[in-house]
């Protein structure tokens, strides 16, 4: 059975998403979801299409600040490239001025069989696993995978629980 790389990442806006204080990454975020898209490796991402700014629809607990990106690749070697070899890595080495620090993990990957959509539940189930039980099988962060190598160079510094 072939398998691909689920990952969700969640974060807490600072104000707003109409709000100046977060446009730098508004403004930002369909161009780094279209990098994304034509990464080698990118299979999917979830998307709401009536939202207007790449994933800003998919509100957890109904709550606009919050921002989840749930995407599927091929594998782990695809999506670091993507992480920390694209623009998506100056972006992300600038979250602390858009995203508030979560004092709980809020990125979680996991292995599904390829052709599978997971739902944003399924990702909030799979990162609640991972914060209740730390890495496992099931739900894991980088330094769960051995071929996970660009996250151990190119990684920027923490800010908050990963």
């Amino acid at each position: 059975m072939t398998r691909h790389l689920a990952q969700l990442n969640i974060g807490r806006l600072i104000a707003d998403t109409d709000d100046p204080r977060v446009a730098g990454f508004m403004d930002n975020i369909e161009r780094i979801n279209a990098v994304g898209k034509r990464s080698p490796g990118f299979v999917w991402m979830l998307e709401t299409p009536d939202c207007g700014a790449g994933n800003t629809g998919n509100m957890i607990d109904g709550n606009p600040r919050f921002i989840s990106n749930l995407t599927v690749w091929e594998d782990v070697v695809a999506l670091e490239r993507f992480v920390w070899g694209t623009v998506h890595r100056q972006f992300y080495e600038r979250r602390a001025e858009w995203f508030e620090a979560l004092a709980e993990m809020h990125f979680v990957m996991w292995w599904i069989p390829a052709g599978h959509r997971p739902t944003l539940d399924e990702g909030l189930e799979r990162l609640a696993l991972r914060q209740a039980q730390g890495d496992t099988d099931d739900a894991f962060g980088w330094g769960h995978l051995s071929e996970a190598t660009l996250h151990r160079s190119r990684a920027c510094t923490p800010v908050a629980a990963e």
